[in-house]
């Protein structure tokens, strides 16, 4: 969680250098933008419901349409699958699909319960995994994999999962993925 905020702050006062892959929903990149200063901002729209006496309410909520700023130059984004790679981090190139077959050894941290809680706290601070994309239609895009993975969701950016992996920022934007554990891999 550290590395996330001092990453974000860094974006913030310097800008964090990125390379951001577009693709259809069939898995086929469509464009590649890179770029030393990179940022992305959600847009509020007005919005217009009711409240339980019929009265209009209205409020703000955020559009899917992302705003990606590049060097200073801005990109309108809505529906695509998007990846924010952050320079230094790469895709894993052998990547091949596996099949997962575990089986306990008997031990008290096999214990699905104690597994959850233990998994819980693992999970905020980062543990071996791998991260395996796909398109919407479920088409296999990339795979990543590091020693201290973990995600949060962003609150300021629609349909977006950040992922911080071994220190580096990626951002996955309208994609289907699995983040699963090296062990159950090997």
């Amino acid at each position: 969680m550290f590395q996330s905020a001092l990453n974000d702050i860094k974006g913030n006062l310097v800008g964090n250098g990125y390379t951001i892959y577009t693709y259809d929903n069939y898995g086929s990149e469509v464009m590649e933008t890179s770029g030393d200063k990179i940022s992305i901002t959600g847009n509020a729209v007005e919005s217009t419901s009711y409240d339980e006496n019929g009265s209009v309410v209205r409020g703000y909520e955020l559009s899917s349409v992302i705003t990606i700023t590049v060097d200073g130059k801005e990109i309108e984004s809505c529906g695509d699958t998007c990846i924010f790679e952050q320079k230094g981090l790469t895709p894993d190139v052998d990547f091949a699909q596996a099949d997962i077959d575990s089986n306990t050894h008997g031990q008290i941290s096999d214990n699905t319960s104690v597994a959850r809680f233990i998994n819980k706290y693992k999970n905020m601070f980062g543990k071996g995994r791998i991260v395996v994309i796909k398109s919407q239609l479920g088409q296999p895009i990339a795979a990543y994999s590091g020693d201290k993975v973990y995600w949060k969701i962003p609150d300021n950016l629609p349909k977006m999962t950040k992922l911080m992996i071994d220190g580096k920022a990626l951002y996955i934007h309208r994609a289907n993925f699995q983040i699963i554990d090296k062990e159950l891999l090997d």
